[in-house]
């Protein structure tokens, strides 16, 4: 199988991720903080080790502000639901996936909260005066995604940073796409939460990823229990990470996640951006040659992500995939990919496209192997 689906997680993991993986579960998968033996400390450690790597990474002002989360849809929905009040108003765009999108429009719908939704332009682009114009006296966060997962466009994050400090409002940023590709500096780009997925290019397991909590964002509670810290207090106690971290985290998904955060720093964020965008290009080309298919997002390389999505004047994106699948052994995505608003936008609902994201252990004939198929796909 020609894995062509990283947007939606990574596939291969590094082979230190697996090694991480199971040397922990085989030595140290005890519950982290609920008593003082030697496993049960070695897992508080890996949690702590997290937290640190994950604040360097990301250029956060403190380990203990990273939030370990199910994955970033966990992360976005304790943000929303803690630190919007009734009355708010709230900037995002038709570019987000649905992990944004729903909660914010079940929120709306409820008259909670009142929602202004920024349009895209042709390439996938919110325009930073866009923001500027839509903030009111209500306005209270500015929630935007860092890349499509559609078209891959990568928006102008640290200038709508900017302008959302300047008027003193809370900004969130959904990196789904972008941790692990493209460096994010949280304090130089005024980001105050940060949402992100341990399992796509940050190389770790699913059911983990974090949420960053700037001293400037305060979050409500999101689930109430267990800290293995302060067993005393009659409600959680408010000391961070714990205050949000109620429960046995995944300890185990936190192992391979630090594994493959060191393993990107290892690589780089720079050649892993560059080789995913080449293969991109190197398709988008092929597509060019091949004639009957539409590509979506910026052609300007330097402005995307390495996903790249299409339609054809022939077949629908679910006919396409599945023929990918069952006779080419290629996986790819097709359909809405979570993003409704998205497609509306560029014109493919309901049907959706086909979206194609290599990460960083495809190669160039995995590329050649997709267009050939699309290429007989279209005979």
């Amino acid at each position: 199988m020609i894995y062509l689906d990283n947007a939606a997680t990574s596939f291969p993991k590094p082979e230190s991720v697996y090694q991480a993986l199971d040397r922990f579960a085989r030595t140290e998968l005890a519950n982290p903080g609920r008593a003082g033996h030697k496993m049960a400390l070695a897992a508080e450690r890996c949690l702590d080790d997290g937290r640190h790597i994950l604040n360097q990474f990301f250029h956060g002002v403190s380990p203990d502000r990273f939030i370990f989360t199910l994955n970033c849809t966990d992360a976005l929905n304790m943000a929303f639901k803690g630190v919007l009040h009734e009355g708010d108003h709230v900037i995002t765009s038709n570019l987000e996936h649905n992990s944004v999108s729903r909660p914010l429009r079940a929120m709306e719908i409820a008259g909670r909260i009142t929602l202004t939704r920024l349009a895209a332009d042709a390439g996938g682009s919110i325009d930073p005066d866009a923001v500027r114009k839509a903030i009111t006296s209500r306005t209270r966060l500015v929630a935007l995604t860092h890349a499509s997962n559609v078209t891959g466009t990568v928006q102008p994050i640290a200038e709508f940073g900017k302008i959302v400090r300047e008027r003193d409002l809370l900004f969130l940023v959904d990196a789904a796409q972008t941790a692990g590709v493209i460096p994010i500096d949280v304090q130089a780009m005024h980001i105050d939460l940060l949402a992100f997925p341990g399992h796509k290019s940050l190389m770790g397991p699913t059911g983990t990823g974090a949420l960053y909590v700037g001293r400037r964002a305060k979050v409500g509670v999101w689930r109430e229990g267990g800290t293995g810290g302060d067993s005393s207090s009659e409600t959680q106690p408010t000391e961070y990470p714990y205050f949000l971290e109620g429960g046995t985290p995944n300890v185990l998904g936190v192992a391979g996640l630090v594994a493959g955060v060191k393993w990107v720093e290892q690589q780089g964020l720079e050649k892993i951006h560059a080789h995913e965008v080449a293969l991109v290009e190197r398709l988008w080309k092929r597509l060019d040659e091949i004639g009957g298919y539409e590509v979506f997002g910026h052609r300007d390389h330097s402005r995307r992500v390495g996903t790249i999505s299409f339609r054809s004047d022939a077949l629908p994106a679910p006919e396409i995939g599945g023929i990918l699948d069952q006779a080419f052994e290629i996986a790819i995505r097709p359909g809405l990919h979570c993003a409704p608003y998205a497609h509306k936008a560029i014109g493919t609902f309901p049907d959706g496209a086909v979206r194609a994201s290599p990460g960083p252990f495809n190669t160039e004939a995995d590329i050649d192997v997709l267009a050939g198929a699309l290429a007989e796909i279209r005979m």
